[in-house]
């Protein structure tokens, strides 16, 4: 049956479609194009140029590192894209509760093992802070040893041959 609803989500589906060959496109071929798809929206209807440059500083593509084309960037966004898709996957129950139970208690383990380990990071920047600060304190104590046992020539109140 022809339905609004279903009409909309296909011409949603295919603009969303379209504008994802052409960020492919632009990635292709590098910031340039990017600046140029700007400008060229800027001069042919305002919005289209402030949208591209509004897109371009959210996505980082207007002040990324890489300069001769985006496809790394854009490798990487597919590559997030698809953990995120993988991450969904592995959080909706299988229908079995054994398995489920057992993914439960091992995401829970793998997750006490991350904060296990992030509290030893912790502690060895604590130990490396500590460390080079007893350094810094041991060396200004010497610098002040040393200081002090260098003589420091008397004022003499008589004014010697010479001196005034």
């Amino acid at each position: 049956m022809y339905t609004a609803s279903s009409t909309t989500r296909s011409a949603t589906g295919g603009i969303v479609a379209m504008l994802r060959r052409g960020e492919a496109w632009l990635d292709d071929r590098g910031r340039k194009a990017w600046i140029a798809a700007m400008i060229l929206g800027f001069i042919f209807a305002w919005p289209v140029g402030l949208g591209l440059l509004g897109y371009m500083i959210w996505s980082k593509r207007m002040f990324g590192r890489n300069t001769c084309g985006m496809s790394r960037h854009h490798d990487n966004h597919d590559q997030m894209h698809q953990h995120w898709r993988d991450m969904g996957r592995a959080m909706r129950p299988s229908g079995n509760t054994a398995f489920d139970t057992y993914k439960a208690d091992t995401i829970r383990r793998l997750q006490e093992e991350q904060e296990a380990f992030e509290a030893f990071l912790q502690r060895l920047r604590d130990a490396k802070d500590k460390s080079e600060f007893d350094t810094f304190m041991a060396d200004r104590a010497k610098a002040n040893v040393e200081a002090a046992s260098v003589p420091v020539a008397e004022a003499s109140p008589v004014a010697r041959s010479g001196e005034y």
